[in-house]
This record gives C-alpha cells, structure tokens and sequence, in this order.
C-alpha cells in the first residue's frame, strides 16, 4: 500500500491526465462526427456483431493469415494488454487498500502466472519488433515507391518516430510493474521464506537484483513500479489519440460496425439523380468530410503493417498505388486538422467544429494515377487484419471525378458511350447480342417463357470470340443435360460492372435499372451466368435497386449436373492449373466448384503459389480492360501469367510432348476477362504448349471424350497472338492526358487498353467482319492531276448483302474520297463510335493508291451542315483532272472527267452546288463524307435520286455529287444515295474563289425528301429561285 502523500498525489495526477485523455477522445469522436453519413446500416444486430467484434480481436484469426512470426510477436503484445487491463486495475487497488492475490489458491495462482508470463512475453514482442521495423531485411515491409504520394508528416519519418515512442512506452510500462514485483518477491521470500513459484519471473528478476537490498530501498522500488506502471499508463492516455497504438481501441469498434455485405458489393448512392440537377452536385468523395464516418474510422483503426500494400496487384507490378499509403495519409491529415498550438486549449479544432478542409484528398491522400490504377480485386480489404475498406475510398473518389470533376482517363469514354449507346462497352449494335450462338438450338425467352434456368450470357461472351467458345461449350452441357433453359437475347444488356467500377454510377443505375425491369418481368427461378462480374452485379448489387434473384456461377451449376449424373466425364491427360478470378473467389467465395470438377478430369489440381482467397488478379477489373494500364514495371497480367508457367514447367510430368497433337498444359479459368488477359501477354505468344480455356470448355470436352464425340485436333494451335509493341511498361514517355471536359470518341489516346490488345488479334470483335459496326477506308491520298493519271482508283464495292447499302445503277462508276490536303504527320485513326443501337452502315470507298508522301489518316465522316437544311452545306464540281491543280491550303474541288460528247452549254436550270472551305475536321465518331467519282467518257450513270422538273431531264455527262446531310436527330444514319444532275454541264474553271461562293442567281434549297430503301430519307437539292 502507498503511503499517504503518494496516494493523495497520485489521486490529483490520475484526475488531471484522466481528463486530458477523455477530452483527447471526446476530440476524436467529433472528427470522426465529421465524416458523411453511412450508406449501409451498421448498427443492426448488436449481439451478433458485438460476438464477432469479441472473437475476432481475442482469437486474432485476421492477423494469422499473413506474417506467422510476426502476427506471433503482435499477438503477445495484444494478449498482454487485454490482461493488463485487469492487471493494472488490481494494483491500483493495491496502492490505497491493503490487497493483494495470493496464489496460495487457484484464481490467485492462474492470476499470477498468466501477469508474469505475458509480461515477459509483451517485452519480448516490443524489443522482436523495433528490431524488425529498424534492422532486419523486413522493415523493407514499411517502404512506397518512389511514385507513391505521401503525407508530409510521412516524408518527415513520423511513423517511425510514433512507433518508437509507442515502443517505448510499452517498454516502460510493462517493464516498471515488473521491476516492482520483483521487489515485492523478494519482501514476500524474506516474510514466508520462499519465492513464488508462480511468478517465475518477477522471481528471477527481484532475485538477482535486490536480493541484497534493504527492506527500505525494497519498498522504494515497490512505489516506483506503481508509479512508473500506473502513471504511465494514465499519462499515455492524452497521447493515445494520436498514435498508431489507438487501433487497439479502435479495431473492436471497427469489427463491430462491419459492412453487412461482401467486400464486391459496393454501397448505394441514393439521390443521384436529384444530386446531378444540383447546382453544385456533391457526388462522390472530394474532400475527407465527404468520406463515410467508418471509413475515417478506417484511419484510426489502421495498424500501418502494409499488409494491404503487399498484396495489391498494382503495387506489386511498380504503379503508385498504396493501400496503406492512402489509409496513412488520411491518418497524418486528421491528425493536423485536429491540433492545436497549445495541448492546453480546450476547445475543438475548426474542422471538429464543422469547417471544411482546404484540400482536397488527390492532394495529400492519394494521387490520380493511383486512383485509376486500382483494379477493385479486394485483396486489400480481405488481407486487412482490421477491416478497413481502401477499395470502396478510391471507388467513391472515381465517382466524383467522373461525374463531377469530368476528369478520367480518355478511353473510357469509349466504353461508357457503348454502354450508353449499346448497351455493351464494345460499343457493337444490339442486334448482333445472339450472333454468339450462330449453328446452335438457344432458346430464347420468348421462345421458352418458363425456364427452369436463365443462362445470362454476357457482353464478352456475345461480343469477344474467346468468350463465346465458353458460352457454347457451356449451353452444349446444358443441352446434354437436358437443362430446360433460355437466354434473354437482345432483351439484355449490359450489367454496368465496368461503369460503376469506373465511377459513373448514373450510367451504371440506367444499365440496372433496365435489367431490373426485364428480369422482373421474367421472373426467373435460377440464374447462371459465365461472368462473375455479371453474376456478382446482379446477385449481390441489383438487391439496392429492387433486383432480388438468386444467381449462381456456371461453375457451380456444373458441380450439380455432374454430381447428378446427367453429365459423364472421362479423365484428360492435361496437366491443369487454375486461376482464381477475383470475382469468383475473393469478392464471393466461390473455390471450391470449379476445383471439384477440374479434379474429376484432370486429377490433382497444380495449385498455384497465390491462389484462393490470395490469388493475383489477372488485371482486368476495375474497368482496367477498357483502358490503358498505368506506368509501372510491367502489366498486372504478364506477372500472373509467369508465375502461372513457372507451375506449370514445375510439374512431374510435364515432360510429355505432344501426344495426338494435343498440349498438355492447360490453365483453367472461371472468368471470360481473366482468359483474354491470359492470352494477350506476350509471354503467352511464346508458350504455344500452355492453352487457357474456361472450365466449362474442359467439361465439354470429358463429355464428349466419355461419349466418343470428341475429335482430337491433327496439330498442336499456332500462335497467332501479336506481340504487343509496350510488352513492360506501356506508355512510359507520353503520359495519359486528363481534361476537366470528357473526352470526344475520337480523342487521341496514349498508349493500348488490354481490350486494344485483344481487339488487334484475329477474330476479335474488332478484327472479325462478322461483328464489325462499320467498316473504315484506309487514308487517302491527296488527289493531283497528275496521280490521278498515274494512279488509277481502286473499284468501290459495296458491303455484303446483308447491310443495307444502297448502290449506284451504273457499275462502271465508282466513287472516289474527295481530295483532302496533305499534312505534315498522319493522325491515328480514331476507332469508330456508333450513333445508336440501330445504326446503319454506310458505304466507304477503297483507297486510292498511295502518294509519295504519307498521306493523312482518314477521318471520321461528319456532316458539314449544322441543321437539316441540306443548303447550309453546299458542294461544287471540281476541277477537270486535266488541269493542273495549282497548290493551295483550300480544299481543291472535285470535277468529272471531260467527256467528247458533253455539250459545251448547259441548261440554266441544272443547279451547281460548291463545296465550303476546308477546316481541320473536329475528332468525332463520325464520317467525313466522300464525292463520287466523275463519270467516264459519255458514260451516264442511271439516277439514284429523283429529280425535280426543273432540273431537266438527265443527259449524258452527268456526274454524282453526294451532298453532306445533317446529322440525324434520331440516331438513325440516312442512307447515302447518289445525286444526278439534269442536264450536262459545262467544264467548270479550276477551284479558287469558287469554293468559298455560289455562282450568281444559283442557290440549293432542299425538297420534301422522298423514303427510299429502309424507309431512310433520300436527299435532292433545292430548287433555284
């Protein structure tokens, strides 16, 4: 027991920093406060989530899944201030009443070795990890890239500084109590005669150092062990607020309001579209108030391990994403905006008092390309041992910066256009959603209204090539199984995976909805879909629009036709890997169906060294397929695919050959996305041995091998993969450009998506004239008198029968691209863009030869006119080949070739029409519109178009002139038919100052249009006054 001075002192010490540390956690509960409200209610079932809270802290089941020694060492440390709180609270006790626990009974004997144990051991974990963090090879654990954005406070080394202060006193605390037991030891061996046997400890230490002491100097250190273990403590708690150590509060707290949901349901935004009409829409996150008050809880929960770090594939490929980086940063910032000059003042800082921050997040917490190198795999939420959400932080900076901000990389404005427009990212018509299953039986909804089964295909199984072999293989089980199923057809659409991904939730919430509607009209029993994106969406997210169905993987629902014997198999000789997709797995468990099924053919799985709920994401998530990957060391799927070869030449029996032409390394996949990723590394254009093919391909093929329907193939598949010009590091000197305005479709774009790499293989989307929107010309050439001469155009011809193109009568003309002024470089061709779902192709003319020089890239075709007056745009005749075309900046204008037997007059009623000056074309998606070319020697090309009688009738000589239309305001391209003129028409002189006037007395003004083909408008010129 204290003396009397020591306890009245010790009471007024215990009051004044008692307070000081309440006040300081008062202080953290209104920045806290501060945060946004939560989305997702976090405080139902309080008994349940305060069991969770206790077992997960007490079992520390989190902080065993990585780092066993370590997580050995922090367990010690955790463990000893649990007890410590019972500790402590007992000595308190000691000091004012004459108290103590004995063990000369059981509970005091358990109470005793149990402090004297953990006590050694926190010392032991305290001194194990400073020497870690300061001197061993790991402390390499607690280092960020050089393009990782860092808080200054980081930069300034506070981590280190804070952990070494926490260190210290913990050192202190735990060491002062055990100094003063071991003096205690030694009183009690000199009153009973022996020390305590179950404190073997405090018994050592006493021993060793105060065995020779006197009963005065004894109970000297007896006060200081009480002072140095309680006071400490108690000083401390002022402090705590601002440690890393206040996670050991924190974490419980966090464990208990955990998300209700899985780590791949992201949370609802409710009022969006009340939120986009706003004059200052506040969508998204911008600054840290803007964050959901957990997630700031996030901040002080976070144990700064960078566990999350080691596991995130973008980090480990060398891009500056940080987990941890963006946790801490949030950490250091809190922690300046809640100081204050003096630790006396006691009154709240600004931002606890409700004023906002002067910066916003993308300047202290994490930087752009970090935000967009994120590829929402979840393997940093699902490694963190205290549950912080960094993936749904960078989520919700990505909606603000796409829907406020209008700042995102330039190619997914392409995808969020087809999406838009389409209802795919590809951007291909709708009508082309059921060309997947060309040759095979699929019913469709309408055909089959009362399925058992809705197989949800896809845009990558309708639209990719490599897809669509899985969706085959996979309705052939159906088929076999005799499976009552249907698809949706062209009544589906898009999920909106990538677009709420990428930040545009009010695309994704069309797309949705749209689907919610369709499917609820359905009703469907049982859903399967081959994409786990497409499965988790509409199994997990549609539930926050109204959309509640039961939705498995097509994995899955194989195990069950296998385990019913509806599908026999029969063993491969393939030495097969799987590769788990982040979809599948991670975000909703889901391991253990395709393993069972890969086993049942193929044996023993070769089970990669990351694999599971620690598998390495294959790169594409995140909407990362749709666009360029960030710089770094090299691309997330090239890292994959080398450790996916490595197992695979590790295997035993690798060492067969071909046998019947067939390889005998085989990845398995789940996800059509982690299959192009696969085959698009150039690694893989190396590795003709190794296929990557979906499990339901390998299902396929044991079926039909068990029923004899199988057909080895005669030769092992060539390659026909390109290497890829940037196989490491893509774009590495032009840096992506960002705008404040979304870019246009045609925008210039640096560097290759991984849908880019894919799309320039044969039989992509892209590549495949089946599934082409609308085919492009190669860029003409500037058009000279003298390279018309020498270099005859090539023969238009028009699409295949199938599209709706309307033709000339007369075979013998063809159309030519008008002459377009030489530039100094060649622009890249802009990828087309279509106007609509039902957007019509429209005819292109080949190109002529080349010139000497490099002539430009085409444009996209885009009408000159700005409203359907077909006047506002009128074109001229050019001038006769024969002539020299003098050089000049202006467009030269176009003119037939001079007939023998044309008239030298023309009547006046035949109207000329001039073509406008040329201007630098704007990038769009559109087309720039190309004049046919002139007519041979007498020959008269048959009307396409009606003429007006004052135009007179047609006579030999004439020549087309295609009139730019207005862009159509109903999405539906008009089709281009050609133009005849009334009467022959006199040599015009060369193109000058005609090209920017009409001739006297002659003006186009446009006539009723007439339907032509397709029910599309046919345009005619205007009368003359």
């Amino acid at each position: 027991m204290l003396p009397l001075i020591h306890k009245i002192l010790f009471f007024v010490f215990a009051l004044v920093v008692g307070g000081f540390g309440a006040w300081g956690f008062y202080r953290l509960f209104l920045r806290l406060r501060r945060g946004a409200p939560a989305s997702e209610v976090r405080s139902n079932e309080l008994g349940s989530r305060l069991w969770y809270a206790v077992r997960t802290s007490l079992t520390q089941e989190r902080t065993f899944r990585r780092r066993p020694v370590i997580s050995v060492l922090h367990a010690f440390i955790f463990y000893g201030f649990v007890y410590y709180i019972a500790v402590n609270l007992v000595d308190g006790l000691e000091g004012y009443f004459h108290f103590g626990i004995l063990s000369t009974n059981p509970l005091g004997a358990i109470y005793n070795i149990l402090a004297d144990l953990l006590s050694f051991l926190v010392l032991v974990g305290v001194i194990g990890l400073v020497i870690r963090r300061l001197f061993t090879t790991s402390k390499r654990d607690f280092r960020f890239t050089e393009k990782t954005l860092l808080h200054p406070l980081v930069k300034q080394g506070y981590i280190k500084r804070d952990s070494l202060i926490v260190s210290a006193f913990i050192t202190f605390h735990v060491g002062s109590r055990v100094l003063g037991q071991g003096a205690k030891m030694v009183q009690e061996a000199r009153e009973f005669g022996h020390y305590d046997a179950f404190q073997p400890v405090s018994s050592a230490i006493g021993g060793t150092l105060f065995g020779g002491l006197s009963d005065q100097a004894l109970e000297g250190w007896r006060i200081f062990g009480f002072w140095g273990a309680l006071g400490s403590v108690l000083a401390f708690l002022a402090y705590f607020p601002f440690t890393k150590h206040i996670h050991i509060f924190m974490t419980p707290v966090n464990y208990a309001l955990k998300r209700p949901v899985g780590t791949g349901v992201l949370p609802p935004m409710k009022g969006l579209e009340e939120a986009m009409e706003a004059e200052d829409p506040k969508l998204g996150v911008e600054k840290l108030e803007d964050l959901e008050w957990p997630r700031l809880l996030d901040a002080y929960a976070c144990i700064q391990c960078n566990r999350c770090q080691d596991v995130c594939p973008a980090n480990a490929t060398g891009k500056a994403l940080s987990p941890a980086a963006l946790e801490i940063n949030k950490r250091m910032e809190l922690n300046v905006i809640g100081a204050h000059p003096s630790p006396f003042t006691l009154k709240p800082a600004p931002f606890e008092s409700g004023e906002s921050t002067a910066h916003p997040l993308l300047e202290y917490a994490i930087n752009e390309e970090s935000v967009w190198a994120c590829t929402t795999c979840g393997a940093c939420m699902q490694v963190c041992p205290v549950q912080d959400e960094q993936m749904l932080d960078i989520i919700d900076i990505r909606r603000h910066q796409v829907m406020v901000a209008g700042e995102f990389p330039p190619q997914l404005q392409t995808a969020f256009r087809g999406m838009e427009r389409a209802s795919n990212p590809w951007g291909i018509s709708r009508d082309k959603r059921m060309e997947w299953a060309e040759g095979l039986k699929v019913p469709t909804i309408d055909e089959n209204p009362e399925p058992d089964v809705i197989y949800w295909v896809g845009c990558a199984a309708s639209y990719d090539p490599g897809a669509q072999k899985v969706a085959r293989s996979f309705v052939q089980l159906l088929d076999k199984a005799g499976v009552n199923y249907a698809v949706l057809g062209k009544k589906e659409a898009c999920t909106g995976d990538s677009a709420r991904r990428a930040g545009n939730e009010f695309l994704y919430q069309t797309l949705a909805a749209e689907n919610v509607e369709t499917l609820n009209t359905v009703r469907p029993k049982l859903i399967v879909a081959t994409c786990p994106h497409c499965m988790n969406m509409i199994g997990n997210e549609y539930r926050q629009l109204g959309g509640h169905y039961q939705t498995i993987h097509h994995t899955e629902y194989l195990e069950t036709l296998v385990a019913a014997g509806r599908l026999p198999l029969a063993q491969l000789q393939d030495d097969v890997t799987y590769h788990d997709p982040c979809y599948l797995g991670r975000h909703n468990g889901v391991y253990d169906a395709p393993r069972a099924l890969i086993t049942q053919m193929a044996g023993e799985v070769l089970e990669l060294e990351r694999s599971r709920d620690n598998s390495f994401c294959c790169g594409a998530g995140g909407a990362q397929f749709w666009k360029e990957e960030e710089e770094g060391r090299e691309r997330v799927s090239d890292n994959r695919f080398r450790e996916i070869q490595t197992r695979l030449d590790a295997a035993a029996d690798n060492v067969r050959a071909y046998e019947n032409g067939e390889p005998q390394k085989v990845l398995a996949v789940g996800c059509p996305f982690c299959k192009s990723m696969m085959n698009s590394t150039p690694e893989k254009a190396k590795r003709d041995d190794i296929v990557v093919k979906d499990v339901a391909e390998l299902i396929l093929e044991s079926v039909q091998r068990a029923t004899g329907e199988w057909v080895a193939p005669t030769a092992p598949p060539e390659s026909t993969l390109e290497e890829s010009p940037q196989p490491t590091v893509p774009n590495t000197e032009t840096p992506m450009e960002r705008t404040g305005a979304a870019p246009s479709a045609g925008s210039p774009v640096a560097g290759e998506t991984s849908a880019d790499v894919i799309n320039a293989q044969p039989g992509s989307p892209v590549n495949n004239p089946d599934t082409w929107p609308e085919p492009q010309a190669a860029a003409p050439s500037p058009v000279t008198s003298s390279s018309a001469d020498s270099s005859p155009r090539k023969t238009w011809k028009p699409k295949a029968s199938g599209d709706d193109v309307a033709v000339g009568a007369a075979s013998g003309q063809s159309p030519v691209v008008s002459e377009t002024p030489a530039s100094d470089t060649a622009p890249a061709r802009k990828a087309w863009k279509p106007k609509a779902d039902d957007v019509s192709a429209a005819p292109v003319a080949e190109a002529p030869a080349p010139a000497a020089e490099a002539a430009p890239a085409r444009k996209a075709w885009k009408p000159k006119a700005g409203t359907d007056d077909v006047g506002a745009a009128p074109v001229t005749e050019a001038a006769s080949a024969t002539d020299a075309a003098p050089a000049a900046p202006a467009r030269k204008a176009w003119k037939p070739k001079a007939s023998s037997e044309a008239p030298a007059t023309a009547p006046q009623e035949s109207a000329t029409v001039q073509a406008p000056a040329p201007t630098e074309p704007q990038p769009t998606g559109e087309r720039k519109k190309w004049a046919p070319k002139g007519a041979s020697a007498g020959a008269a090309p048959a009307p396409a178009v009606p003429v007006t009688p004052t135009q007179g009738a047609a006579t030999q000589g004439t020549a087309q002139v295609i009139v730019a239309e207005a862009a159509p305001t109903s999405g539906e391209r008009p089709k281009w038919q050609p133009k005849t003129r009334a009467a022959a028409s006199p040599t015009p002189e060369p193109a000058g100052d005609m090209a920017s006037a009409p001739l006297a007395g002659e003006e186009s003004q446009p006539v009723t249009p007439e339907l032509g083909e397709g029910g599309r408008k046919k345009w005619v010129p205007k009368k003359k006054d």
